[in-house]
């Protein structure tokens, strides 16, 4: 009997291990830990400096029209772990290069019953854990459709949280700050105030989603490579603070279409106890598959200027006339339509932008409203369908193309689908052709309205592919992508480095429809540029909109400084000065440092940061040994203390300090700002003030 005791406590030990696996990162940093209950549901939970941070946390999917769901009932049949190091050079970015570092375990199940095997994938970083499911080809699961996928995310307490409402269709929201017992009930609020939305629960939010410990560690939400899958949203248990995976549903209310072998998007997880490495880590696009462009030479930051803010402003329009010649008259049938004589998209309006960009070194000029079909758009049928080929009879696409080519600038093309996708798929090789035949390498896409075919939504799988379709189409003609109110970026543009810039969030525009939140530009870096650039559209000057339209009362919610200071904080390879050349002619000082500043950076310091009160960064533009910082502040005044370390040793430096004035303010002063010239080396210590919706910028140029 006492050998059977021993004999049954050996095997029961073995067992035990059997299911149960861990993970250390290569430092140690992390440990993860994988295990199946005892019914066969597999969990996974993550410690941080063996503190837990994710407490014991289910993972699965559960399958439509199938006896079966892939929840429970596994035995693990393999494991395998593996570690992984090098270090790849992005096309564009923060920095020159990336180290990408982690150690692997791979967990092989075995469904009882069904004899089905899926494989979890986990990867421990030093910033955090990357997993995802993967469907090998076997003889029992080769087709399927996804009802929900059920990952969890338990939190360990009542985090402080950075959120957005649970939504299809757009991410364009002011964050709201607050404890995650406390999102039903702010969240019922926005629902009421955006009637509509199709939000999917009042306990939903979108990721990335930014959170805080009460013993001040951060932690990051998020996805990567999301590629053929429904883009996940996180639905969260109020009571137990519990965060659910929710998939974006199509038309039918199905949430993926799978085939064998095939796998899921990454689920990310960041944490650490110092901001500023969530701002630095690059998981995210080392989750993602190496550049798959081959000749990148065509791909190239830009800087550039637009007949765009007019238009959002409402001081001109994207219609070449209020009439309806399309529907009415005949196809390209203008002789009989009148001119409204607010269309921005003329020749000597755009002459005059393109004029403005070359006399400051800007590299092109994005032209909105040129083409045929706003018309109808604004004022005839919300389902147009837009002509990607046609210009409005005032915009000669040659004639504009030659005379910018005169000037050593390009035009960015504008297409907007009105989100009728399938009309775009069916035009896209022959707008792509126009605009190589036309000098334009670049365009900014855009999805507004409900997508089309009806009931689809903006961020489901099927048009995800979509966008992934127009990027890839895109790389074949040589251009570049900014694509706006598409689905948020993941990290793809390692694999597709000529996805130059998106927008999935509340942009510059709601600057001009009723403002943004004065500290919104100090918690976007910590959510949504987690996954990829932001085409945010800085550098306003003028902030009372009623100046451009006396019928807008809008005010933007910044001051001078702070917008300069966006330029650096809120990266991007893709950055506009956004404002009219009449505002910039009115303080050319401070237009100079917009001038002055990179796109394209080797090296990147985060210097000071918190979510939701103030940013600080510090970057070396590549090529040279010039440096930019850059520093957004919210609503409550302070003062940085900046070292100069970063700078190299036996070198000497004129930094030239763009700062908010004493009184200035956001609302009350926000055009009040000074500059000062001074002498700095790597030992050099400044003490800095930034005014509430304020901050500063710093050019720091090596004296020769």
């Amino acid at each position: 009997m006492k050998n059977l005791f021993f004999a049954s406590l050996i095997l029961f030990a073995f067992s035990t291990v059997a299911k149960a696996q861990q993970l250390k990162s290569p430092e140690g940093k992390f440990v993860m830990e994988f295990s199946l209950q005892n019914d066969g549901t597999p969990t996974y939970n993550l410690k941080y400096k063996n503190k837990e941070v994710v407490k014991t946390s289910k993972l699965g999917l559960e399958l439509k029209d199938d006896k079966k769901s892939l929840l429970n009932d596994f035995t693990v049949v393999d494991t395998k772990t593996s570690t992984f190091d090098e270090t790849w050079k992005p096309v564009w970015g923060e920095v020159d290069h990336i180290r990408n570092h982690y150690n692997e375990l791979a967990v092989t199940l075995n469904q009882k019953g069904t004899d089905r095997q899926i494989i979890i994938r986990f990867r421990l970083f030093e910033d955090g854990l990357g997993f995802r499911y993967e469907f090998p080809a076997q003889k029992n699961l080769t087709y399927f459709v996804i009802k929900e996928e059920r990952s969890q995310f338990a939190m360990t307490g009542d985090h402080t949280a950075f959120w957005i409402p649970g939504d299809y269709d757009t991410q364009e929201y002011d964050y709201t700050k607050s404890k995650l017992s406390e999102i039903r009930g702010l969240s019922q609020k926005a629902y009421t105030a955006n009637v509509s939305q199709r939000s999917f629960s009042p306990t939903g939010v979108q990721t990335s989603l930014m959170l805080k410990t009460n013993d001040g560690i951060y932690i990051n939400l998020h996805e990567a490579a999301l590629i053929n899958y429904s883009c996940m949203h996180l639905n969260l248990d109020d009571k137990s603070f519990v965060f659910n995976s929710w998939l974006t549903p199509d038309a039918k209310g199905d949430k993926g279409y799978m085939q064998a072998p095939s796998h899921s998007p990454w689920r990310t997880i960041m944490v650490s106890d110092d901001a500023r490495e969530i701002l630095a880590s690059k998981m995210t696009y080392n989750l993602n598959d190496p550049s798959k462009i081959d000749d990148t030479s065509w791909i190239k930051p830009v800087k550039y200027v637009g007949v765009w803010w007019e238009m959002i402003t409402g001081k001109s329009s994207w219609s070449y006339t209020n009439d309806f010649p399309t529907v009415q008259l005949g196809v390209s049938d203008f002789s009989k339509a009148k001119p409204n004589g607010t269309h921005g998209a003329n020749n000597a309006n755009v002459k005059k932008y393109i004029d403005f960009a070359a006399a400051n070194g800007f590299d092109a000029v994005l032209v909105e409203g040129w083409n045929e079909g706003w018309e109808d758009w604004f004022g005839h049928s919300k389902d147009y369908v837009f002509d990607f080929l046609t210009p409005y009879p005032d915009f000669d696409v040659k004639g504009l193309h030659e005379y910018a080519k005169s000037k050593g600038v390009k035009i960015i093309m504008h297409h907007e689908t009105s989100g009728s996708v399938r009309n775009y798929e069916r035009h896209m090789d022959a707008a792509y052709k126009f605009m190589n035949d036309n000098g334009y390498d670049a365009v900014k896409s855009g999805y507004v309205g409900d997508i089309l075919p009806r009931g689809e939504n903006h961020y489901s799988q099927w048009i995800v592919n979509h966008y992934q379709y127009a990027i890839e189409k895109a790389a074949d003609y040589k251009i570049m992508v900014n694509a706006h109110e598409a689905v948020r970026p993941t990290g793809i543009a390692r694999t597709y480095p000529n996805l130059i810039g998106n927008e999935a969030a509340r942009g510059t525009e709601y600057q001009a429809f009723g403002g943004s939140k004065p500290n919104h530009v100090t918690v976007l870096p910590f959510t949504r540029l987690i996954g990829g650039p932001m085409d945010y559209t800085p550098g306003i000057f003028e902030m009372d909109i009623s100046k451009m339209n006396p019928d807008n009362k809008s005010h933007v919610n910044s001051t001078i400084c702070n917008q300069l200071a966006l330029y650096v904080t809120m990266y991007s390879p893709l950055q506009m000065a956004a404002d009219t050349p009449e505002n910039y002619n009115r303080f050319p000082d401070a237009f100079q440092f917009i001038k002055d500043v990179a796109v394209d950076w080797s090296e990147s310091k985060y210097i000071e940061a918190e979510p939701g009160d103030f940013i600080t960064v510090a970057r070396k533009a590549k090529g040279t040994n010039n440096w930019f910082i850059g520093n957004v502040n919210g609503e409550t005044p302070r003062t940085s203390n900046i070292d100069f370390s970063f700078l190299e040793k036996g070198k000497k430096y004129t930094a030239t300090i763009y700062a908010d004035a004493k009184d200035a303010h956001y609302k009350t002063n926000p055009q009040a700002y000074t500059i000062k010239k001074i002498a700095v080396t790597n030992k050099s210590k400044l003490s800095q003030f930034s005014a509430p919706g304020g901050g500063y910028a710093i050019s720091i140029i090596e004296n020769k």
